[in-house]
């Protein structure tokens, strides 16, 4: 088989199929000089659903001249019974810690499909899109009513990563995240906007490498002064030069993930929240 092949790999569920992704991912990354194609499959609930999901992977197996890996969280055993008998390496999460678990606990587990993310009226549920809305409101300025209610407050100059880092903070954790932009004119006047400066025990900056803003910006705003490399170095500068001055906590976000700001800034903020 040559390096440059291509595996499938599905992710099946009775559930969104996100926690299957989610970990099956992780494992993947740990073979980098591999190629995976990744196809999610949620909702596999019935016995005619998972009879289609056995011919996807048999389909795969004839296109790719190998057979694919198939990651599974389905909780009912009759129907993962039927993926189990396609020619695939078969890994369900379910049954790896489930099992050891009834074991230790001496319980035996609900076997409830979807627990994970099927709770809508969950007070969990309603924190999480209490504090989108929340941050939707606040996204990018947009208002400084309610900021006082924030539990973080992110800036940095404009297309740094504020409203993605904001929107994942609150949708993941629940957590009521606003953020500010800053401009030329907090430069020239060397000092925080005022409506965040009396907020600055919730304030986190984000910085970024001026080669990458120059991209992001371009973009957006080809050929413009608001792109120019020069004019990205000279915020990057001023807008770190600033926080430095006002004691502003702030991170680099040019390589990391959204996933990786957000848990140094749930570390660093010190916010006690929980994803499910």
């Amino acid at each position: 088989m040559p390096a440059d092949y291509t595996r499938t790999v599905f992710f099946i569920s009775d559930g969104t199929g996100i926690t299957a992704e989610t970990l099956g991912h992780s494992l993947l990354t740990q073979f980098e000089d591999l190629h995976f194609r990744q196809i999610r499959i949620p909702f596999v609930s019935t016995l005619a659903q998972a009879l289609e999901c056995q011919q996807q992977i048999s389909r795969a197996t004839a296109t790719d001249g190998i057979r694919p890996i198939v990651v599974s969280t389905l909780v009912d055993a009759n129907i993962g019974k039927v993926l189990r008998e396609t020619d695939a390496l078969f890994l369900d999460f379910f049954e790896a810690f489930i099992v050891p678990l009834e074991n230790e606990l001496g319980s035996k587990s609900s076997h409830t499909i979807g627990r994970s993310h099927g709770q809508p009226l969950s007070q969990d549920y309603t924190n999480r899109i209490d504090a989108v809305n929340f941050t939707l409101a606040h996204d990018d300025g947009a208002s400084d009513i309610g900021l006082d209610k924030a539990d973080v407050i992110l800036i940095g100059v404009s297309r740094c990563g504020k409203t993605p880092t904001s929107l994942y903070l609150a949708l993941q954790f629940g957590v009521r995240a606003a953020n500010y932009p800053l401009i030329p004119e907090d430069f020239e006047r060397s000092r925080l906007p005022g409506a965040i400066e009396r907020h600055r025990d919730k304030l986190f900056g984000l910085t970024i490498g001026p080669e990458r803003l120059h991209k992001v910006r371009t973009e957006r705003r080809p050929d413009s002064r608001y792109a120019s490399l020069e004019n990205c170095r000279y915020e990057i500068e001023a807008a770190q030069k600033l926080m430095r001055r006002e004691g502003v906590r702030w991170l680099d976000s040019t390589s990391k993930s959204i996933e990786e700001i957000s848990t140094t800034i749930m570390q660093e903020v010190r916010l006690d929240r929980h994803v499910f």
